[in-house]
């Protein structure tokens, strides 16, 4: 059964109910056992334009077509901002409170940027509401289950996140050779798990995500 397009159906509710804006927001490499998690929000307005063709949620795209759409969902929206929080931090912190974290700076680049926090509603992917426990003075976050499939603002930051985190998981191949990086991504796989053996792990990993005792 073919995929329905995302709509601006819930983000058009919540600007007539009164926000000034809606921030979908979106995390990507929360399942890795390398690299950050990172945390894409994308901003919306009364008076949006018509969604960009194609956009979709990151998962149901290829590669190619991500990292065509990323820039037009980022022309589409009025201010887009991936936060993001390093493999040290989820070790750290654990993986909720990096979640956390990192939306919490992406919504520090939206407040930089002149979009009034306070003034909007967060969309959230998902049941639980991660974000607001990082915050000091949260606005009104609304999670929806499947927002990254159904809500345009939400689907533009996934596709927005998952290509600046592929990026910069490429762009470590230089510096940390011999993990598959740019096929992987830092998602856990049998020729990851080799090379993990093979070299021991790299700065990117996330040591407590190591589940063979003899990789930790």
């Amino acid at each position: 059964m073919p995929v329905a397009d995302p709509t601006l159906r819930v983000e058009r509710s919540l600007l007539k109910s009164g926000a000034r804006y809606v921030i979908g927001c979106d995390e990507v490499g929360r399942g890795a056992i390398a690299g950050p998690v990172a945390v894409g929000v994308s901003v919306v307005e009364a008076g949006v334009r018509a969604i960009p063709t194609g956009l979709r949620d990151s998962k149901l795209l290829s590669e190619k077509r991500r990292e065509e759409l990323a820039p037009v969902a980022a022309a589409w929206v009025r201010f887009s901002a991936v936060g993001m929080a390093d493999a040290e931090e989820v070790d750290r912190l654990g993986i909720m409170a990096a979640l956390g974290l990192a939306g919490k700076r992406a919504l520090i680049a939206v407040h930089e940027a002149g979009v009034g926090i306070h003034e909007s509603v967060v969309l959230l992917d998902g049941k639980h509401d991660w974000l607001t426990v990082a915050l000091t003075k949260p606005p009104r976050v609304q999670t929806v289950v499947k927002a990254d499939r159904d809500c345009a603002s939400v689907a533009a930051a996934s596709v927005i996140a998952k290509v600046q985190r592929d990026r910069l998981m490429i762009d470590a191949d230089a510096f940390h050779p011999g993990y598959g990086w740019p096929g992987n991504k830092g998602y856990g796989s049998a020729d990851h798990f080799a090379a993990i053996e093979s070299l021991g792990p790299s700065p990117l990993h996330r040591h407590t995500w190591l589940k063979q005792p003899a990789l930790i």
